[in-house]
């Protein structure tokens, strides 16, 4: 059984970095059009085309496109180099991890992709 409480914590916080990373965002040079920002935030999802190479190697690559530190590490090397873009690309990265975490959508587990560390998803959740 699953801590609610920390559950709630973890949304909260998804919220939050998704707060702030979009506010990170809207301070950047806007080098995307609004139509590509939008297909940039919901790229790291494509990282589910890596279950057709079988569960383990799926969720190593889905989680390694959202966990936090990636779309940081990118937004910091924006700011560092001098490079909007990756500003833009890591701020929207943040805000979309930070996303799913608020939906309750947890990094994956090697035993499939509707077991995250949130909990179930899917129709696991629902039965």
């Amino acid at each position: 059984m699953r801590d609610q409480g920390l559950i709630l914590w973890q949304k909260a916080e998804g919220a939050l970095i998704c707060a702030a990373a979009l506010w990170l965002y809207a301070g950047a040079q806007m080098v995307l059009p609004l139509w590509a920002a939008v297909l940039v935030f919901f790229a790291p999802d494509l990282s589910f085309l890596a279950y057709v190479l079988g569960k383990r190697l799926g969720a190593i690559c889905y989680n390694l496109v959202h966990v936090y530190g990636l779309g940081l590490v990118t937004l910091v090397a924006g700011h560092l180099w001098g490079l909007p873009l990756w500003w833009e690309i890591g701020a929207l990265w943040l805000a979309h991890s930070g996303f799913d975490r608020m939906l309750g959508y947890g990094l994956k587990s090697a035993q499939g992709f509707d077991i995250t560390h949130l909990g179930p998803i899917g129709k696991r959740r629902a039965g």
